[in-house]
């Protein structure tokens, strides 16, 4: 009877800790993994989005996040990869990635939104800044972004 009382316990404590509570709940997830990124000589923080349920919950219910924050959506394989702003209440641009760190395309898109924005070519990472960030650097398409996960994809 105890240990089925602890293995109840234990598993209710995994389900506080994990990204689904935290969506469930309506709260951003804050303790991602980060990972440093450069878009030439301007530094990106960007938490990883590596896990189904982590890409699901994205940034949602964020509120504010610094300029130089962002998160990067990391899939098993290159394919199109769709986005949408449903319950996302900062604007933001997605920068569609090659697995050498080209960004493919670039797309704004508005909060609490379910237009679709898609990568026009297949891609592997999807890293989502404040809207307008890539424009004041005057980042495009074509633009490589450099760091970690892309020197490993080369």
């Amino acid at each position: 009877m105890r240990s089925r009382f602890l293995l109840c316990l234990s598993l209710a404590a995994s389900l506080l800790a994990s990204p689904l509570w935290a969506h469930a709940q309506g709260e951003p997830q804050m303790n991602l993994q980060r990972v440093k990124l450069h878009a030439g000589m301007y530094e990106i923080d960007a938490q990883v989005a590596l896990q189904p349920v982590e890409r699901e919950i994205g940034l949602m219910f964020r509120e504010s996040m610094p300029q130089q924050e962002g998160m990067l959506f990391v899939f098993e394989q290159p394919a199109t990869q769709c986005f949408w702003m449903k319950n996302t209440i900062l604007p933001l641009t997605a920068a569609f990635v090659a697995d050498d760190g080209r960004i493919v395309n670039l797309a704004d898109m508005a909060p609490q939104t379910t237009n679709s924005h898609c990568s026009t070519e297949p891609v592997r990472y999807v890293l989502e800044m404040n809207q307008g960030w890539f424009a004041r650097k005057n980042i495009k398409g074509g633009f490589r972004l450099t760091g970690v996960p892309f020197q490993a994809k080369r």
